[in-house]
């Protein structure tokens, strides 16, 4: 029989915690690692691994913001077939700070950066590449990329060693054929690299932009369970365990997950499809003033949200 050729990358740790501030219970980990392992899932991104030294609120985080690698070993003594990512940001992590594979619970590293920082997310690749780790490279906000930066971020790109390249939807933004077209140039400028998609939910286009992502190739298909992630959340780990052909992924330990730790974690805290963001993702913008909106007494004034955002002139309360 045909195998599938994706891998899902569950992010729920990772991209979840800018909804909580990472503030995930030691047993809420444990549980979701149990679930994702029983279910197939390929690799769990269970956090940062950025130094909390380089990083201003870093005692205010949870664990899971800056990863600890006896920490892990601690709470994981025995990882399943489930592979354990982490992210890491241009800036924010010191290079002596990650192990050799060897000495970490940790398979792969991803490296997250803006397209004027792909050179020093290739230099971080390198150390990362030669202490064993399977790396990607995360381009983050490609819809606000010109084509000429992009070409050129190819060029460094395609002769490094990084095992995987990311297409990002920070925003949310993009639909169908955003994604196809996006494919076939870095299919067409990185012929030698696997590729990478991690959606944004702001138009509710996560899951099919996905789904286009993966018929045209895409290989490591970035998900969070009950599509918890920051502001308009991720596409469902759940619907590509259920939806991908020809896999043996298992949905009923992704429900025992959502049943037993999302539901009630999303009684307390917000993520998902919202008004705000999707006026964020239609207007192609970061979402942090969407975030800000739903903190403040006026969260669900989105009319006032969507003139403010589409008004040309800016005026200020000189009191």
């Amino acid at each position: 029989m045909k195998t599938n050729h994706t891998k899902i990358v569950d992010c729920t740790i990772r991209d979840g915690g800018l909804v909580n501030n990472w503030d995930f219970s030691v047993e809420f980990v444990q549980a979701l690692y149990a679930g994702l392992n029983e279910a197939g899932v390929d690799y769990m991104e269970i956090g940062y691994k950025n130094s909390p030294k380089l990083l201003k609120g870093a005692d205010k985080a949870g664990p899971w913001r800056f990863l600890d690698d006896e920490f892990l070993r601690k709470i994981l003594p025995e990882k399943g077939n489930t592979k354990l990512s982490a992210l890491v940001d241009i800036g924010r992590v010191d290079e002596n700070d990650i192990l050799p594979r060897s000495e970490s619970m940790l398979d792969l590293i991803r490296v997250a950066c803006y397209i004027k920082d792909v050179d020093k997310a290739i230099d971080l690749i390198n150390i990362f590449h030669a202490r064993g780790y399977e790396t990607t490279i995360n381009i983050m906000a490609l819809s606000n990329v010109m084509e000429n930066e992009l070409i050129e971020a190819f060029e460094l790109i395609k002769d490094s060693v990084v095992d995987v390249v990311y297409i990002v939807d920070s925003y949310g933004s993009l639909d169908h054929k955003d994604i196809v077209y996006l494919t076939e140039k870095f299919k067409k400028h990185l012929p030698n690299k696997r590729l990478g998609i991690h959606a944004h939910n702001n138009l509710q286009l996560a899951f099919s932009n996905t789904l286009i992502a993966a018929e045209n190739g895409v290989e490591l298909l970035d998900a969070s369970v009950y599509g918890m992630g920051r502001a308009a959340g991720n596409c469902p780990t759940e619907l590509l365990v259920t939806h991908l052909k020809h896999t043996n992924y298992k949905l009923r330990p992704v429900l025992d997950v959502i049943e037993n730790l999302m539901i009630p974690l999303r009684e307390k805290e917000e993520w998902g499809y919202i008004i705000p963001y999707m006026i964020t993702g239609t207007l192609d913008e970061h979402p942090r003033s969407a975030m800000a909106l739903r903190a403040s007494k006026d969260k669900d004034k989105a009319v006032d949200f969507y003139d403010t955002l589409t008004t040309p002139e800016v005026s200020f309360d000189k009191s």
